[in-house]
């Protein structure tokens, strides 16, 4: 009975001809053969079973060949040739680094450096993996590596370039070896099918190859073990049977439900793969994957970054013609959130199920799980809810109803000849550039101008030199919706009472005295207090620097809701300015103000020590 040899074994490449998948790269290793210009170190990188230590066989019996052919390959007739085949070559070392790893090891090859070869021009070192080798090793290698003898070539092959050390690459040509595609793989199983008599789908094949992940011997190895359980019969059905992958069919029928809009549909059918014993996290995967293949063969420019063959890639085109791109865009973002949530997930069904649920409202909401008249059971997002009709009433019943409105309008502001208050934009947390903004928070939607304040009495102003301060405004249409406050109406009339100094310092006292903890914020609080101008509902903020302006930035919103509250007036606005001239004042920390207040306050050192406070 004659051995049986695995076909990783039996069709591992002889010739550079029979490499597959990495012609650009054997072209390259030929035309260094054949015009004599040979490097003393090559480096292969690449992931596993894409043919690195193959080809470094390959290369180290062509250079030794005493007839190679015009192509560049060798004979495997002369007498080099053969005792390499038959793995008794002197000239042809191989080392595993991964269990030869250790300076004594460096230490002896460097020793066989110095034999000459004895039937052949170069003594050839291919060291595999050589990644795991240590430092001190590769120390010990490194001048050895640089400079050997003029009949000794290394060729170093790693999965894990990142790992050796920069002094190493750097001696090395590198030649870095690519995934071998789906095509590929299909094309050399039907012919290792053909040379064995197996019959094979191509259908069955390409699920071997997508199985195989880029690896022409996992390949190999997988298309054994389904030629032996399907009795060298190999159909699609059987491929996928043993090697329990899910089918992509079931995918496509998900798709369809999603067209559709039918939940139902979507959850038998994940009710099926789970009958299957498949896992509900790499089923999100798969699907997560499956709608990113369908995007990109969507467009003729991206189809080849769907790795299959191309009557399956011009399948999915059809079928993602079909789907505007917007929903494979939100589509993708729903999978990768369930991917991220399903370690933590309680029930694990549950998630994927609610998944399917969102993803069929994608496109409108579902027919079968929604309410007469009461809204649908399973909430969508209120951008993808679709507009409603408009319905004809009677003058009456329109006068009587409420009205509604998406977002507020923004009321209109009192013309200025040279100074126009913005409104505080709702994407923006930080200012672009120095000069001044003001800021406002529209809360309805009446017109009418604001009253003149009446006149109030002025807070006092540091004595001195007058500082200049950088002020300037813009004008933005963008409303601030966030600012709106929370008990008011929109159909209500806005408020105008008139704003008082005094209440405004003291309002904004009380809004940093709610965030004790936030250090930068209060202290911005209080070095740079608001400042009345010729308009009443406008107040200048001017700051020190960056970092105030910043800090005060990220709850401007939140101050302008507060202040209009305290002080009912919905047209109040700040514009921000940053003091450009002289030195900046000193702003006291927390430490300094509790030593100047028991320098000031009688008493106080007493009450400390009595109650043994301490400021956190």
């Amino acid at each position: 009975m004659e051995n049986y040899i695995v076909s990783a074994r039996k069709y591992r490449p002889s010739t550079f001809s029979s490499v597959v998948g990495q012609k650009a790269l054997t072209t390259t290793l030929r035309n260094a053969i054949t015009s004599n210009r040979l490097a003393h170190a090559y480096l292969f990188c690449g992931s596993r079973g894409v043919g690195k230590t193959s080809c470094a066989r390959i290369f180290a019996k062509t250079i030794n060949c005493q007839n190679p052919t015009p192509e560049g390959d060798p004979c495997n007739e002369c007498d080099s040739c053969r005792d390499f085949n038959m793995g008794r070559s002197l000239n042809i070392i191989e080392l595993d680094a991964a269990s030869n790893n250790s300076v004594d090891d460096m230490r002896q090859i460097v020793e066989q450096v110095q034999v000459s070869p004895t039937n052949g021009k170069y003594r050839v070192f291919i060291i595999d993996e050589v990644h795991m080798l240590t430092p001190s090793a590769f120390n010990a290698f490194l001048k050895t590596l640089e400079e050997p003898p003029s009949y000794v070539v290394f060729i170093l092959a790693t999965t894990e370039k990142h790992k050796i050390i920069p002094t190493i690459l750097s001696r090395c040509q590198i030649y870095d070896f690519n995934r071998i595609t789906v095509s590929d793989m299909v094309d050399h199983l039907a012919y290792v099918a053909e040379q064995e008599g197996i019959e094979a789908e191509r259908a069955g094949l390409q699920v071997i190859a997508r199985k195989a992940d880029g690896a022409m011997r996992d390949a190999l190895s997988i298309f054994d073990q389904v030629a032996v359980s399907s009795n060298r019969h190999i159909t699609y059905a059987s491929t996928i049977e043993n090697l329990n992958v899910l089918d992509q069919a079931y995918y496509g029928k998900l798709v369809k439900a999603f067209m559709d809009k039918n939940v139902e549909q979507a959850l038998l059918i994940y009710k099926e793969i789970l009958d299957h014993g498949f896992d509900s996290h790499h089923f999100i995967n798969g699907l997560a994957g499956y709608v990113r293949d369908l995007m990109v063969a969507r467009a003729e420019a991206t189809a080849t970054l769907v790795d299959t063959d191309d009557e399956t890639r011009r399948d999915m085109a059809e079928l993602a013609a079909q789907v505007p791109v917007e929903f494979f865009y939100d589509a993708m973002s729903l999978c990768n959130e369930a991917d991220l949530n399903y370690r933590v997930a309680s029930s694990k069904t549950f998630l994927v199920e609610l998944l399917l649920i969102r993803l069929c409202q994608l496109l409108g909401p579902s027919p079968t799980y929604s309410g007469a008249g009461e809204g649908q059971l399973y909430p969508i997002a209120a951008s993808q809810q679709p507009q409603a009709a408009p319905r004809q009433a009677s003058a009456q019943t329109q006068k009587a109803a409420p009205q509604t409105y998406p977002r507020q309008q923004v009321p209109a502001q009192p013309s200025q000849p040279t100074q126009r208050a913005a409104a505080y934009p709702a994407q923006s947390a930080r200012p672009t550039t120095q000069p001044a903004q003001a800021y406002s928070a529209p809360a309805s939607t009446s017109t009418a101008p604001p009253p003149q304040r009446s006149a109030a009495p002025a807070p006092s102003r540091p004595t001195g030199p007058v500082r200049k301060v950088a002020m300037s405004t813009h004008t933005t249409q963008q409303p601030m919706q966030a600012t709106q406050p929370a008990q008011q109406q929109v159909n209500q009339a806005p408020r105008t009472q008139t704003i008082k100094m005094g209440e405004l310092l003291k309002a904004w006292d009380a809004f940093a005295a709610a965030r004790p903890k936030e250090t930068i914020l209060v202290n911005t609080f209080r070095a740079c207090r608001p400042t009345p101008t010729s308009e009443p509902t406008i107040f200048n903020l001017t700051f020190e620097n960056q970092l105030q302006i910043d800090a005060i930035n990220k709850l401007m919103p939140e101050l302008i809701v507060f202040l209009r509250n305290q002080l009912s007036n919905d047209y109040l606005q700040f514009r921000i300015g940053l003091n450009q001239s002289g030195p900046a004042p000193h702003i006291w920390n927390d430490h300094e103000i509790l030593t100047h207040l028991r320098q000031t306050v009688p008493n106080l050192n007493e009450m400390i020590e009595k109650l043994n406070l301490k400021l956190l």
